[in-house]
């Protein structure tokens, strides 16, 4: 599929942020003052400005709102819920943090749950949909709940917890690069199967349906060089999981190896994210005989 620019920085930086946010609301960092302010103020920045991100990829930004009217089928609307309950729950541990008014923490551990569940319902807008097989399955999920989780992790600036993560990322990732190279050929999908007419022989394309491009072909199909994606999976492990670990290893409690190990978890998210929508193949290909 063609990365949209919008949809990357919405999912990284949106699970980035909530990542972020439940270790704040579980109290595994706890900042007081001026220091409470600006990291929930990071949290904040980076899930709602991923939010607002995903609004420059519809065709109708203003008519975003009406998503919320759709809970009851369609994972981005429950998304929207989820978003919005999480932000409203932290708001009071976020608050009490920074004037220092002591309030219990409870409703930041129903925030920290519901910021995994915000993420899950992010992750299942992409898993349910059979018709890109590459996600499918259910490693996409733990990527997205483990990327929030790492990011998270590393903006705590926590160098055990942080290779812990960094080490169970670094596993789902492999596993989700293996697992969707070979999702298309799994599910069977061919042009037959995507026109009806593979019981009478076999098919196959005479001429293109199109004499320009339109939207699908545009949208659905993308095609990555071998070589270029693979360049592209050995930076996001290294930079998302690798890279990260070692620096709050080699220099725990420094503020600027915290700002370097946030740095390069971002850009190997980038990386990996870019690949997600890179590397989907959907099965609308097929009419076009480019699959």
């Amino acid at each position: 599929m063609n990365p949209a620019p919008s949809v990357i920085l919405f999912t990284v930086f949106s699970g980035f942020g909530f990542g972020f946010l439940a270790f704040l609301g579980l109290g595994l960092v706890q900042p007081a003052g001026w220091a409470a302010f600006a990291l929930w103020g990071i949290g904040y920045a980076a899930a709602v400005g991923g939010l607002i991100a995903s609004t420059a990829h519809l065709g109708n930004p203003q008519r975003a709102l009406r998503a919320f009217t759709q809970w009851r089928t369609s994972w981005l609307s429950r998304e929207g819920w989820a978003a919005v309950t999480t932000l409203f729950l932290l708001a009071p541990v976020a608050l009490s943090d920074w004037l220092g008014l002591g309030w219990p923490r409870q409703i930041g551990w129903a925030g920290a749950v519901m910021c995994a569940v915000t993420v899950f319902t992010t992750s299942m807008i992409y898993t349910q949909l059979r018709t890109v097989p590459r996600w499918n399955h259910p490693v996409t999920p733990a990527l997205f709940l483990g990327f929030a989780a790492t990011g998270g992790a590393v903006m705590a600036g926590e160098p055990r917890v942080a290779v812990v993560f960094c080490v169970i990322l670094l596993v789902v990732l492999i596993a989700a690069f293996r697992i969707g190279d070979r999702r298309f050929a799994e599910v069977g999908a061919t042009l037959g199967t995507a026109t009806g007419l593979g019981a009478i022989g076999s098919v196959t394309v005479f001429e293109q349906a199109h004499t320009a491009g339109n939207y699908l072909m545009r949208e659905m199909i993308f095609v990555v060089g071998r070589k270029h994606a693979e360049r592209l999976r050995v930076l996001a492990l290294l930079f998302s999981t690798l890279v990260p670990a070692a620096l709050l290893v080699l220099g725990p409690g420094r503020l600027w190896v915290v700002g370097l190990a946030v740095a390069s978890h971002l850009l190997g998210a980038l990386a990996a994210r870019w690949l997600f929508f890179a590397e989907a193949e959907h099965v609308v290909g097929l009419y076009y005989g480019k699959r």
